[in-house]
């Protein structure tokens, strides 16, 4: 695929949601059934967006993108547009983002760190996409 997709928008999602399906081995994920939101904030023209992720037994089931209000999720992580963008690009882990106070957690602390290692290996496979960040 040679064409960007733009970031967040129905093809960006549609081809993630495939690679997410295709690439990620439900036992390296633990079969974790879970969900998470991430919101965008300060998006282009000054929009909230989301990131909506949902697996059952380790496979990805849903995966949705859109403007807010977002669907309910076991986890909410919020932080600046260009913050997750970064995350996805591969160039910040999303642990690293939370750490260092970038991104904000709502939801249980201690299960999240323990699934940190899968939400940093979702990055990575949405990372495959060939992507068009829209300037903020």
């Amino acid at each position: 695929m040679d064409e960007k997709l733009m970031y967040l928008g129905k093809s960006w999602r549609d081809e993630g949601l495939k690679l997410l399906q295709s690439e990620i081995d439900p036992q390296k994920m633990h079969n974790v059934t879970t969900s998470m939101v991430d919101i965008y904030e300060h998006g282009p023209e000054g929009k909230e967006f989301f990131l909506f992720l949902k697996c059952e037994d380790g496979k990805v089931v849903t995966f949705e993108t859109g403007e807010v209000p977002a669907p309910e999720a076991e986890f909410i992580i919020r932080g600046p547009y260009s913050v997750f963008a970064s995350i996805t690009r591969g160039e910040l882990s999303s642990t690293r983002a939370l750490m260092t106070g970038k991104l904000r957690l709502k939801g249980n602390m201690a299960k999240a760190v323990r699934l940190a290692p899968l939400a940093d290996r979702v990055n990575k496979v949405l990372s495959m996409i060939p992507t068009d960040y829209r300037e903020v």
